[in-house]
């Protein structure tokens, strides 16, 4: 049996230092999606990310015990935030804001083995979203990173450092405000809490 870490392999992605702001230069990568609308939190939210780690555990295992026989672990959950109005986010008007929360997917994973463990998730399980998760590529391509460490409440200072670290490149905001859950928040303390804060921009 192979075991992968895919956290290590793409490390540039999913480890970062709250110390500094970096590049990084994201490339296509496929996710699990469910899109939505409505605060952190809410019953929506909750139900996307139930039906996103359903169907991921069940392809996990599904190539466990196929021929190719190799067990990796479930990538962390990613959401990229966004609002018609951005005011939105100043105001803290929650219920406006729209989401999309994913899991990357290895190459090993085919959008009909996806197919396949949805079908499975459906007959084991009643998951209001499971029947909204897509499975899509994307690339973010050049962005500015860096992690913040707390409660997600009190983002805002890493994020505009993030933006500050952009603009003194000469760069322009561009694409969705990204943020990768490294921590169980089940389990760790809020103070502990580890999120990778991302923005894509342009030259």
């Amino acid at each position: 049996m192979e075991k992968r870490d895919y956290k290590k392999l793409l490390s540039e992605f999913y480890k970062a230092s709250a110390k500094k702001v970096v590049v990084v230069d994201v490339p296509a990568m496929n996710f699990l999606i469910v899109t939505g609308k409505g605060e952190p939190g809410s019953e929506s939210h909750q139900q996307a990310i139930e039906a996103l780690y359903s169907v991921a555990y069940t392809l996990k295992f599904m190539i466990k015990k196929s021929e190719l026989a190799i067990d990796y672990g479930v990538m962390p959950l990613e959401g990229q935030w966004w609002a018609d109005d951005m005011n939105d986010f100043i105001t803290g008007n929650k219920q406006n804001w729209q989401w999309q929360m994913m899991i990357m997917q290895p190459e090993l994973i085919t959008r009909e083995l996806v197919e396949q463990a949805m079908q499975t998730v459906a007959v084991k399980k009643d998951l209001p979203a499971l029947d909204k998760v897509q499975f899509q590529s994307i690339a973010e391509g050049k962005c500015a990173q860096t992690l913040h460490v707390g409660p997600f409440s009190e983002e805002g200072p890493t994020v505009e450092r993030v933006h500050q670290h952009i603009e003194s490149l000469g760069g322009q905001l561009s694409g969705r405000h990204k943020e990768v859950y490294l921590s169980d928040i089940r389990r760790a303390r809020p103070e502990n809490w580890k999120t990778i804060i991302r923005q894509p921009y342009s030259a």
